[in-house]
């Protein structure tokens, strides 16, 4: 069946309405299922030919339902990069996140003890957020070298200081207690890095649009809100593995599991995370909406006299929140 007798559908918005959180749920289930991570350049071509040509108008006569095309077009949003279209580094896509982040989670929580394991595990965290959020870039506003190695720096450092303080404070709290430390580190990581990675739009703000996509200007307090709803999924993204799994591993000790098998201790603890990151990454990340909102009166004093004056209509205006 061609295309063009296809139902035409804007491939550039969600298959899914975005307005409730279980369509956002399911959206990123979507865009964050680690399969995609094993398709093969073949497969990944074919998927950028099949949404380049059906955008362009082009006939696609291997599509044969609209179902095969949001297929195609998932696949392709998991690769390419949205700006540029550029073929992202593998480590750095949205569905790799799940893999690197159980296998980095999990070792993280292995080795906690250990003050080099600590550091090596904290930078290389770091390491692969850097990498993530470089091959994430925005191509109209690119992140500097400067930005992203001051950013780097300062997470990796205050992953560090947090990790290796509160390691010598629980020497001697119950095992349970320097299990969580980890989580601690990669919270104060979290706090330092995303603000960083985005402090042109703290300095300049965010652009707020009509719900027609007008822009109405710059808000820096839409980008705070933007930010800090930004931190808050993203520390609550490591919760569930970084806790249950402690809690799991301290219940496995106790019984005396470990001991009997303690090679069992790293991919238990890997694994575990995989499963809990594989429900948390998404459902996380559909916490807040991209497209948020915030209420005019809530605007800076001499934005929200402007918009009052030109478009008194407006309650509420738009801006993008990143991920």
């Amino acid at each position: 069946m061609a295309t063009t007798e296809l139902p035409r559908v804007n491939l550039d918005e969600p298959r899914y309405d975005q307005s409730t959180y279980l369509n956002r749920a399911k959206h990123f289930l979507v865009v964050t299922n680690p399969l995609n991570a094993f398709a093969t350049e073949e497969q990944l071509d074919r998927a950028a030919r099949i949404v380049r040509d059906y955008r362009a108008g082009k006939p696609v006569p291997d599509v044969r339902s609209v179902d095969e095309l949001w297929s195609a077009k998932y696949l392709y949003d998991s690769a390419f990069h949205p700006d540029t279209g550029e073929k992202m580094l593998l480590v750095g896509r949205m569905s790799a996140q799940v893999p690197m982040n159980m296998t980095i989670t999990g070792c993280m929580m292995t080795f906690y003890k250990s003050t080099p394991a600590v550091i090596f595990w904290q930078w290389f965290n770091q390491s692969f957020n850097a990498v993530v959020n470089y091959t994430n870039r925005s191509g109209a506003s690119p992140i500097s070298q400067e930005q992203l190695v001051t950013s780097y720096c300062m997470a990796t450092g205050g992953a560090l200081v947090t990790a290796l303080s509160l390691n010598r404070l629980v020497r001697n709290a119950p095992p349970l207690v320097g299990r969580l430390v980890p989580l601690a580190a990669v919270a104060a990581a979290n706090c330092i890095n995303i603000p960083l990675m985005r402090i042109q739009e703290i300095k300049n703000g965010v652009t707020l649009l009509d719900k027609d996509g007008k822009e109405l200007g710059q808000s820096v307090r839409a980008a705070k809100e933007g930010i800090s709803a930004v931190t808050f999924s993203r520390i609550l993204m490591a919760m569930p593995g970084m806790v249950f799994t402690p809690v799991l591993m301290n219940s496995l000790e106790k019984r005396g599991f470990i001991r009997r098998f303690p090679w069992a201790n790293a991919p238990i603890q890997t694994l575990f995370c995989g499963l809990c990151l594989t429900f948390a990454t998404p459902l996380c990340c559909a916490l807040f909406s991209q497209k948020a909102s915030i209420s005019v009166d809530s605007l800076e004093e001499d934005l929200r006299a402007k918009l009052r004056k030109e478009r008194p209509e407006l309650d509420v205006v738009y801006y993008n929140k990143g991920l």
